[in-house]
C-alpha cells in the first residue's frame, strides 16, 4: 500500500516580528493560511521550513515540488488566536549560528517561511496539588504557554534559566507560582543550576506534575532526579530534551533516537 504524501506545509507570512528581550524574538504570522489550526494548541510543537536569505516566495514555494528540501526546524506554538487568525512563534535570538536564528533576525512585516503542524499540546490536563516548570530559553514557549493555562489557583514553582537578567519574561503566572529567574550566560556551557535548585528546595506533599525542558544533557539529570530519587509517576511527568551541545537538530533528533530505541 502506498503511504499518503504528507500535505505541503503552509507558507505563513509575518505580521510583526520584534525583539522581546534581549536574546529572545517574537515573530507574529497573520493569514489564511492558519484558519485550519485548532484552537488551544498554545504549548504544541510545529515544524518551521526556513527560506535562504534572499530566496523569494515563489522559489521557495517550488522547493517543496522540485526541492532541495529546505531546512527544517522544531518550534513551538507560543499562542494562538483563532479569531484574528493570528500565530506567535518565539526564537532564541543566538546570530547566524543557526538557519532559524537568522531568519528571525531579519524577519519583517511580509516575510515568510513554511510551517506544518502543530502537534497535540503536551499537557492536556491540570489535576496535580502543585506543578514544578522548568526551562532554557529554548523551552520558555512551553513553559510559559503552560503556566498561562493553569488554573488560576494552582502553586507550585517555576525555575527558568536565561542568558541575562533582562531575559526574563513577564509571563501571565497563576499567583500560587513561584518564579525564579536564573541567569548563565553562556548557554553553551554544561549547567547544573535548574537540578540543584530542585534538589534544595522543599517538596510539598501531594500530586506534582512537571513541564520540563532544555538542553539535552541537563534534562538527562533532571530526569534520572524524578525518577530514581524522587519516584514521580511517569504519566505525571512532562520532562524532554529540546537541542543539545554541540549538535545541530537533525544530529540531536538521531540521539534522541537511538536512546529511545536502547530503552
Amino acid at each position: 500500500m502506498t503511504k499518503p504524501k504528507k500535505p505541503a506545509p503552509r507558507i505563513l507570512t509575518v505580521k510583526d516580528a520584534f525583539y522581546l528581550t534581549p536574546h529572545m524574538i517574537r515573530v507574529v504570522f497573520q493569514g489564511p493560511e492558519l484558519a485550519s489550526v485548532y484552537a488551544g494548541c498554545a504549548g504544541a510543537n510545529c515544524k518551521i521550513f526556513v527560506p535562504e536569505i534572499g530566496q523569494t516566495r515563489a522559489d521557495f514555494e517550488a522547493c517543496f515540488v522540485d526541492g532541495p528540501a529546505p531546512v527544517k526546524r522544531t518550534y513551538t506554538v507560543r499562542s494562538f488566536d483563532p479569531d484574528t487568525l493570528e500565530m506567535v512563534i518565539d526564537f532564541v535570538a543566538h546570530g547566524d549560528e543557526g538557519p532559524a536564528s537568522a531568519w528571525a533576525m531579519r524577519a519583517e512585516t511580509g516575510s515568510f517561511l513554511g510551517f506544518a503542524g502543530p502537534s497535540e499540546v503536551k499537557i492536556k490536563e491540570f489535576y496535580a496539588d502543585w506543578y514544578l516548570v522548568a526551562a532554557d530559553m529554548s523551552a520558555l514557549p512551553v513553559a510559559g504557554a503552560a503556566l498561562e493555562a493553569m488554573p488560576r489557583d494552582a502553586k507550585g514553582v517555576a525555575i527558568f534559566e536565561v542568558q541575562s537578567a533582562e531575559d526574563a519574561q513577564d509571563l501571565d503566572v497563576p499567583a500560587g507560582i513561584d518564579v525564579h529567574w536564573l541567569v548563565q550566560a553562556n548557554p553553551h556551557k554544561p549547567s547544573t543550576a535548574q537540578e540543584e535548585f530542585m534538589r534544595n528546595m522543599v517538596w510539598p506533599e501531594g500530586v506534582v506534575q512537571t513541564c520540563v525542558a532544555g538542553e539535552s544533557g541537563v534534562i538527562k539529570a533532571i530526569r534520572g532526579y524524578f525518577t530514581k530519587e524522587r519516584e514521580l509517576p511517569r504519566d505525571d511527568v512532562y520532562i524532554s530534551g529540546y537541542w543539545k551541545i554541540g549538535l545541530i537538530e537533525d544530529e540531536h533528533q538521531l540521539v534522541k533516537r537511538q536512546e529511545a530505541a536502547a530503552v
